[in-house]
């Protein structure tokens, strides 16, 4: 098995984090501090947070701690871009890929959490 960087989960969070990236630009500069800083921050703190865990895989306890972590920030993405579209920056067409990644990505984490066994071990 490859590193963090080499694992699905770990490619399609840090896409996301790009996405929203790219998205938060068009956030008013009154946002920049508050909703720009929210939403970019929390969806870089997925990738980061599964790349810790990754990490803690001998430790089934901290792996899961870690990976509910990474599912609690993918949540809060959600919500900070469902704000976005509630203030009129964006449109709910435009989170939509978002979405479906984070979406996608919350289902690979959530089965992480449920079955650590499946990922945790000692390392060869």
């Amino acid at each position: 098995m490859g590193g963090f960087r080499d694992m699905t989960v770990y490619k399609k969070a840090f896409e996301m984090a790009r996405m929203v990236f790219v998205l938060s630009k068009r956030f008013p500069a009154e946002e920049r501090y508050a909703l720009t800083d929210q939403v970019r921050r929390s969806s870089r703190s997925v990738s980061a947070q599964y790349a810790e865990g990754y990490r803690k895989k001998r430790y089934p306890a901290h792996f899961v701690s870690k990976m509910t972590d990474a599912d609690g920030e993918n949540t809060e993405t959600q919500v900070w871009l469902e704000h976005a579209v509630a203030c009129g920056y964006v449109s709910d067409t435009d989170i939509a890929p978002i979405r479906a990644i984070s979406e996608e990505v919350g289902r690979m984490l959530g089965d992480m959490i449920d079955h650590p066994g499946k990922y945790c071990g000692k390392r060869s």
